[in-house]
């Protein structure tokens, strides 16, 4: 078996300082938007509502939506969003902001810990660079924007196959793995059964399993201690596991196995079923700028599989990887976990390239392939540009900034790339990126009001009602809405939303345009002066078309 080469000495205090620098490029990367951007239908609002109501009503066991139970995802991201809500005080009562904090810090923990593994396998500059690549993939900017389970999740999943790598690594100028790896690996995985069920234990078992068949050998596997080793989650899950047994007679086990997980292995859930390879058609775009690169880092990673540190992101990359294809619900998000294997093994081929290492780089087809991946960036910046004009005929100023920065760093990274400056192209592809990202999410998103129909409700409604306006809606049903309006916020019929304003002076109806001649009916049957007081048309993005939202007074 080839041997990793040793890990390169570097001074004492060195790693501080690169860590310090990262955390700045996460903040550049994922501090925009994460105030100026309304909550995002419908996963988000659905998470945010459900952990406010969590706050209001003292019960950290249950997980509610108004009135109906969440019987989906385990509670730990719940308590991180209650949590952070608990310490923003007011702010966290119709802004979503203090629910995102959890994404944000669980983005800024894996891009730490991506750093951290990526040093224990390929050394300090691989791991660095990994971690940039990390930190700027288009999926963890998206997510660390959303208050969401995913980046949290990602963080668990890290700092548990770091652990594993310790085990897996022993004997390899590796210390041999003690009671911290030990605690970590399995603290990780109970924290990451807490927040997304199985998600995190499938991907430490497909990475054990394969690494196991493939050497011929579990004997590294002494140091986890199973036994020991389960029952120390069981130990940190089982109180809540519980608690949401007896609090739900058992209904949460039922919908969240037999209604949430095993509906998504057995059918597209959601109208979200796609065929195998939908996430290799998306990798161009959700990880970018890493992306260019993929195709000859797993190349060069398949010929040097006998080294460790490459066996190690393969075995953790390509089952999962697989696993994820063949499920028929899919959804973007899902293959994140991967993505920090594949970065490491992309900074470790460009490192390998400076060095005059990587003949595979100066191929024709890493050449063409290369080339046409700055269209994605090209499409980045055109869209800051192009989705102002076409959703709501108009010109963006900032749009141009962000297509113009978005050709110069396409072209300024091909012109490196070609001239082997490998490093300095992938720098140019990263800073273009968080130019365009950052224009795009803090300013260019935020501003399109016809993204934003619940907002733009809201503002209206507490503009003519005041802070406390009651409100009904009828046949826009949106979690946004009740997120932004209040718990207390009635989704009804055109009939419930009639007499909804009959019993509540001073409430408001919301009436999509096709509910409309159903409520007005209902209204003049029960002698309501009904009075339009505001209209709305934008897109749902959500259903992926265009509507039109009628506020109702009754004066």
């Amino acid at each position: 078996m080839e041997q990793s080469k040793p890990l390169q000495i570097t001074p004492p205090g060195s790693t501080l300082p690169k860590c310090f620098l990262l955390i700045l490029l996460c903040l550049v990367f994922y501090i925009p938007g994460l105030f100026a951007l309304p909550p995002v239908d419908r996963d988000e609002a659905r998470f945010a509502q459900a952990s406010k109501q969590m706050v209001q009503s003292r019960d950290f066991v249950r997980i509610n939506f108004q009135n109906t139970e969440r019987n989906k995802k385990p509670i730990g991201i719940y308590w991180l969003q209650s949590a952070a809500a608990e310490i923003a005080g007011r702010a966290a009562e119709r802004k979503i902001w203090p629910y995102r904090i959890p994404s944000l810090l669980g983005a800024i923990f894996s891009v730490l810990l991506t750093f951290a593994l990526g040093k224990k396998l390929f050394g300090e500059p691989s791991g660095f660079l990994g971690a940039i690549l990390c930190s700027a993939s288009i999926l963890l900017v998206v997510e660390a924007h959303l208050a969401t389970t995913d980046a949290v999740l990602l963080a668990t999943i890290l700092a548990s196959q770091y652990a594993l790598a310790g085990f897996y690594l022993q004997g390899e100028g590796e210390k041999p793995a003690g009671m911290g790896l030990f605690l970590t690996f399995w603290i990780a995985q109970a924290a990451g059964i807490l927040v997304k069920g199985p998600v995190a234990p499938m991907i430490g078992l497909l990475t054990i399993g394969c690494l196991c068949l493939v050497d011929r050998d579990i004997g590294w596997l002494k140091g986890l201690k199973p036994l020991y080793g389960l029952a120390v989650t069981a130990l940190l899950v089982s109180p809540w596991m519980i608690a949401i047994g007896i609090a739900t007679k058992g209904a949460f086990y039922r919908q969240a196995v037999m209604g949430d997980f095993l509906s998504k292995v057995a059918s597209g859930q959601e109208s979200h079923g796609f065929p195998p390879g939908f996430y290799l058609l998306l990798l161009p775009l959700t990880l970018w700028p890493a992306s260019p690169l993929a195709g000859a880092a797993l190349y060069r990673a398949w010929k040097r599989k006998s080294t460790l540190a490459v066996r190690f992101c393969l075995a953790w990359l390509i089952p999962a990887w697989v696993v994820f294809e063949l499920v028929p619900t899919k959804l973007p998000h899902y293959v994140l976990p991967l993505y920090p294997a594949l970065c490491l093994l992309i900074a470790h081929t460009l490192i390998s390239g400076r060095d005059g290492e990587a003949e595979e780089l100066d191929t024709t087809l890493v050449r063409t392939g290369y080339l046409l991946c700055q269209l994605v960036l090209v499409f980045l910046g055109a869209g800051c540009l192009l989705a102002p004009w076409f959703l709501e005929h108009r010109f963006e100023p900032l749009g141009l900034a962000a297509a113009v920065g978005a050709i110069l760093g396409a072209l300024f990274s091909s012109r490196d790339f070609l001239g082997r400056r490998y490093l300095r192209a992938t720098a140019a592809s990263v800073g273009a990126t968080a130019i365009v990202l950052a224009i795009g999410l803090q300013w260019v998103l935020p501003g399109m009001n016809s993204l934003w129909l619940s907002r733009s409700v809201r503002d209206a409604a507490t503009e003519i009602g005041g802070k406390n306006v009651r409100l009904c809606s009828v046949g826009y049903d949106e979690p946004s809405l009740v997120f932004l309006l209040g718990t207390k916020t009635l989704l009804t019929s055109g009939k419930g939303a009639a007499q909804f304003l009959r019993k509540n002076p001073g409430a408001l109806a919301l009436v999509a345009g096709k509910q409309a001649g159903s409520f007005l009916s209902q209204a003049r049957r029960l002698n309501l002066h009904i009075k339009q007081v505001g209209a709305f048309s934008g897109l749902n993005y959500s259903k992926g078309r265009q509507m039109l939202l009628e506020l109702y007074a009754n004066r």
